[in-house]
């Protein structure tokens, strides 16, 4: 079903009101997880707000903490997220990131203790508007079988790298994982098998069937060993940074995952690019990528189509969860 913009805001504030949360920092909460919906990725929006809002009550997520200087190093710092809420924690690490940026040509924040961030690409977008490449990622609990285990022991750790353009932006977001938890979620809600094999089963035998690689907890990693390796690195250079928690330290429930550490880069193209060459060089890039093949998407098209769509007709959501947040 379709449902206003309008509509979503107005429930969101008002279970965000119950729980507490100040005013000015509901309704950047309540947009970031909007904005996950009209840009079609329901799996880490309002798909996830119920889960949110029980975190919340548990005291796992501080409500009202907000993020906290704790070292600088030039163009680098360290921060503590306070347990705070993660999307708006990650939103001002990559707002800070955006100004160190402007500083130095190049901005770098350290984010300790903090949850989980709900879309990630929601701060490459922000970097992409504020006119500056930007990459960032989040390391998880223990959800990821590392190549050649069975049990999960690394985190499904996801990057997103963003770059500007003119009229809207190349942002690739993307988990460790063939497919996300939210992804294999949402396909099992839709009862839908996945186009491509993305897991095991609890036989150790490969398969498209989401519900089979929840109940085995053993999604695939993107590139097999490569991804499995590619988690580890963004886990330690993520713990080192920050100072804060590896995923081996994190707790293995969805419910009680917190303290989670988070990075986010910025490279101003104002200062580095002052001839003014940017907008050619990834113009030519994707206009390459297309010839001869006009059909080929380049990361973050589709989510301008879903974008236009939804100021169109309204916000795609699905029945099932908009009732449950309803409810709360």
């Amino acid at each position: 079903m379709r449902v206003s913009p309008d509509e979503l805001n107005r429930t969101l504030l008002r279970v965000l009101g119950k729980v507490g949360m100040e005013a000015e920092r509901a309704a950047l909460c309540a947009r970031l997880f909007i904005e996950a919906n009209r840009d079609g990725v329901p799996s880490h929006g309002l798909n996830r707000f119920p889960r949110f809002i029980e975190q919340v009550k548990r005291g796992v997520v501080a409500v009202n903490a907000s993020p906290e200087r704790t070292a600088s190093f030039g163009a680098i710092e360290r921060w503590d997220g306070k347990a705070g809420p993660g999307n708006l924690n990650a939103h001002a690490a990559m707002a800070r990131a955006i100004e160190l940026g402007r500083a130095h040509g190049v901005g770098a924040v350290a984010l300790a203790n903090t949850n989980h961030w709900m879309r990630g690409g929601a701060y490459g977008w922000q970097a992409a508007a504020a006119g500056v490449i930007g990459i960032c990622w989040t390391n998880t609990m223990a959800n990821l079988p590392p190549w050649g285990a069975p049990d999960p022991r690394i985190g499904n750790n996801p990057i997103i790298i963003a770059v500007p353009r003119e009229k809207d932006a190349v942002v690739l977001d993307m988990a460790m994982s063939q497919f996300s938890f939210g992804a294999l979620e949402g396909y099992r809600l839709r009862g839908e098998s996945l186009p491509v094999d993305g897991g095991f089963d609890e036989a150790g035998q490969l398969t498209r069937d989401p519900s089979a690689i929840e109940r085995a907890n053993r999604p695939l990693p993107i590139g097999y060993w490569k991804g499995s390796g590619l988690s580890l690195m963004l886990d330690m250079i993520g713990a080192l940074l920050s100072g804060g928690l590896a995923t081996h330290q994190i707790p293995t429930n969805v419910i009680t995952e917190t303290r989670l550490t988070q990075v986010f880069l910025t490279f101003d193209l104002p200062t580095i690019d002052a001839a003014g060459n940017r907008a050619a060089i990834v113009d030519g890039i994707l206009a390459s990528l297309r010839t001869p093949a006009p059909a080929v998407r380049y990361p973050g098209e589709r989510v301008m189509q879903a974008r236009a769509q939804s100021d169109a007709e309204g916000i795609l959501v699905d029945p099932r969860i908009w009732k449950l947040v309803q409810e709360l």
